[in-house]
Parts: structure tokens; sequence; C-alpha cells
């Protein structure tokens, strides 16, 4: 059995982290590379670990295990007490099934239970196939990398990372284990995914030159968001492990009920806002298959309820995509707020509804919802016209999570690897950046960086705080 290189400085790093002291990581005899599933068959399970257990993660758990291509070996929170993130199901020793077609009960698994991924990879590195990370946005970082670096296949939540020098040493770590690597834009694996590659490759969806983007439902900091002058503070709640929930972001602040369980979502330090959280569902095939990487220029056009701590209340951001190779340069335009929504116009018949996206070709234009929902040709009228004629596109596929499962199996490809969703995270990187400065960013390309602004700069790859250092070196 293969052990992954440089385990011995692997070991170095993890004895030397200020959480637990001293420690001896054995090294992992999981093979690095698409085909390996720690030296089993590849129908056997997949020994799964999952870090980050409530609300988003419980979904996410629970379908990987109705899958039936995993087992659970491990279970990682830093509020394993909170009764809201569903925690005490899944902790060693209960018997709760989770809410999956014929899963088996969890207590099969013979799960351990843990606050701190550290330790966790620390006592059981080799009985660990692969990770699914489904933690708040600004901690997805440091447990993927050190998870890469152990060799470990990872399913990451959406958007990939908080920032954008994060990302990056994501997408070089992939590319270095040669892990299976899923980012959980689930909508990848679906409908939309078949079809905008079915219909890009046939010449249907050709020569697009503007996208607009929008979702419009309330969000958690609407309202209190445009007045907040500074970070909270509530008690403590019993066994919380405040200090790992920070993780590595320098920006500390005391416990608050508007940070745990989900606000997070909320502050500019720790979230992503509507853009982060709702653009991987919406513009993820647009970006795949349109190739548009990253962009030259994003403009603000509206910010309003601008707060420094928290989100806008509304937001229009542009980003120009110059052209690449026989495609035109592409304007894509992104709407969020209650009232802030793009204008269709009238000769397309058809109305702007909740979360969706408009892309308008030389010749069509497409009109589709988040995730996986299939797109169709706008007016109807047209639509109707050429449906008998439209290139048919696989209907009957393995899910996000199957996919993943399978990959780290060898039986399927990763549909959203970080080669892929890292470059779209990127984008969403970048846009946050301009929504919280109120800036316009001029992008240089070729060197990957803001080329008009100090503060951007700063934002892009922020240190990490004092004893999360080495996990930027691995």
């Amino acid at each position: 059995m293969k052990t992954p290189p440089h385990s011995s400085s692997r070991r170095d790093f993890l004895r030397s982290s200020l959480a637990f002291g001293a420690v001896s990581i054995l090294p992992s005899n999981l093979v690095l590379g698409a085909n390996s599933s720690n030296g089993r068959a590849p129908s056997d399970l997949v020994n799964l670990a999952v870090i980050g257990i409530g609300n988003q993660g419980y979904s996410d758990l629970s379908t990987m295990l109705g899958s039936g291509h995993c087992r659970i070996v491990a279970l990682c929170d830093v509020d394993m007490e909170g009764g809201h993130t569903h925690a005490a199901r899944y902790r060693c020793g209960l018997t709760d099934k989770p809410p999956g077609k014929d899963a088996p009960p969890v207590e099969k698994h013979k799960a351990k239970a843990y606050t701190d991924f550290r330790k966790m990879f620390d006592e059981m590195a080799d009985e660990i196939d692969a990770v699914l990370i489904a933690t708040p946005d600004h901690s997805h970082f440091a447990a993927t990398m050190l998870a890469m670096s152990l060799g470990k296949h990872v399913y990451v939540e959406k958007p990939l990372a908080h920032t954008y020098g994060q990302t990056a040493r994501l997408m070089a770590m992939a590319e270095k284990s040669k892990v299976v690597t899923q980012m959980g834009n689930q909508g990848h694996s679906g409908a939309n995914y078949f079809q905008f590659k079915a219909w890009t490759e046939a010449g249907i969806i050709k020569d697009v030159t503007r996208i607009t983007a929008h979702m419009n439902e309330r969000r958690r900091w609407h309202g209190w968001g445009a007045t907040v002058k500074e970070y909270p503070k509530d008690p403590m709640p019993a066994g919380m492990q405040w200090d790992q929930w920070i993780d590595v972001v320098a920006a500390e602040h005391p416990f608050s009920r508007k940070l745990h369980p989900q606000e997070w979502r909320s502050w500019y330090d720790y979230g992503s806002g509507a853009f982060g959280d709702w653009g991987p569902h919406l513009l993820d095939t647009c970006h795949r298959f349109l190739e548009l990487g990253l962009p030259s220029k994003v403009a603000v056009l509206r910010r309003d309820g601008a707060n420094p701590l928290v989100f806008p209340q509304a937001s229009t951001i542009r980003f120009d995509f110059p052209e690449r190779g026989s495609m035109p340069a592409c304007e894509v335009t992104w709407y969020d707020g209650t009232e802030n929504r793009p204008t269709l116009e009238a000769e397309y018949g058809s109305k702007i509804g909740g979360p969706g996206k408009v892309i308008y070709g030389k010749d069509l234009t497409f009109q589709g919802g988040s995730h996986g929902s299939p797109l169709y040709i706008i007016p109807r009228e047209k639509f109707m016209e050429m449906r008998a004629t439209l290139p048919k596109f696989p209907q009957k596929n393995s899910n996000h999570y199957a996919n993943f499962l399978l990959a780290c199996k060898g039986e399927e490809e990763a549909r959203s690897p970080f080669s892929v969703s890292g470059p779209l995270t990127q984008v969403f990187n970048l846009g946050v950046i301009a929504q919280r400065l109120g800036v316009d960013l001029e992008f240089d390309r070729e060197k990957a960086t803001v080329t008009n602004s100090e503060a951007a700069l700063a934002l892009m790859d922020p240190a990490p705080r004092k004893g999360w250092e080495q996990f930027y070196k691995l």
C-alpha cells in the first residue's frame, strides 16, 4: 500500500498544531488518485468522515448515506451538543436513521465523534477514504487542505473557499494530490448540466454576449444589516468550541446568535452573501461551458443599505469577460435584493421569476431557474418551433453526491472538481470584494490580480490568524 508523499512533514504539522499539543499521525494507506479506495475493491463502500453535521451538512450526509455508496466512520462538529444541528442523532451510539431511503442506521457505521478535525485526522487518518466538509464558508479551507494533503478525497460545500487566495491554494493542492474533488453545487449534476453541455456542443447555445442572473428572496440580514455598527455578543452555549468555529479567520469576534448557527452568511468576515450562496447554483453551467474564466472588470452598479460589516440590502454587480477564442466578449450581471430584479424585454413574452437567469445569444435567448433546472428558449413560440429538433441529453444520471462517491471508487469522473469549481468560486470571491468596498475592480487575467485598488488586494488573500498559518504552507 502506498503512503502519501511528505507524510513525515504532515506528522510534524499536526504535532505543532496549537489545539491539542503533541500527537502523531500514522501515514494513510490511501493510494492517491481517482481510482483509489484505500486498497479495497471498487464495489466496497467509501469510508466517509463528515466535518460540519448540522443544517446543510445534515442534508448532505443523509443523501450520501442514501446513495448506498458510503459508510460513516467519523463525525466532527464544533457544536456537538447543539440540538439545532441534529448532531445528537449522529454521535456515536445513537440509533436514529437519517432521512434517506433504505439508509442503514448510523450506529452500524460505528462513527466516532470529534469537535476538532485535526484530532480526527490524527487519530483516524488510516480509516478515512473521503471527507464531506459542510462548515460555514469561512472555515472550508483549513480542513480541506489538510484532508487533501493526507490523500483524502473531498466534497466541499459551495462556495469553495472564502477568499481568492484560499481558492487558488485549494486548486493547487488538488492538482498536487490527485485526489477526487467536488464542490457542492448540486445542480451541476442535474438536467441543466447535461442540457447546457449538449446544446453548446451542438451550437444551439452560442455567441452569448450577455447574461443576467438574480436572487430576490429575502435574506437573513435584510432589515437589521443596514444599521448594525458592531458585532453583538451572547452567552456561550455549553460545549461550543468557539475557537474552532473561528478557524483561520484573523477577524475574531465573540460568540453571538447573529453568527451561529446560520447567521454567519450575513457578515463579510464569515459569509459570502446572496451572490456567493446562490451564484454557484445559477451561473455554474454558463461559466463552465462558455469558458468564461476570470473577468477583466467588476463594476458595482447598485449597493443599497451598504454597511462595512454586513452585506447590502440589495446589489447589482456586472462582470466583463473578454473574448475567448471564437467566443465574443460577455457581460454577466448579478442582481440581489427583494425589489432588485433585471428587466426582461417585452418581446420575449415571459417574466422574471425567482431565482433564475437569462442568457442572450446572437440568434437565440434562453431562460432558466436555479440548480439543475433546464433552460428553455424564449419567446415560447420560438421554443415550440424548435422543440422537435433540439439535441437530446441524458435524463438518467447519478446525482451530485453519488457522482462524488462513485468517482472516489474510480467508476465516474467528478462533475464539479476544483479545476472547474475553483475559477467559478474566484468570480464570487472578486464579486464579494466589489460589494464590500463599493468600488469597480480592474483585474489582470494574466497576472491574476486586481490592478486599481490596494484595499481589494488586501482582501484577495488576507493572512490567517496566529496558530493557523501552517495550513497556508501545506
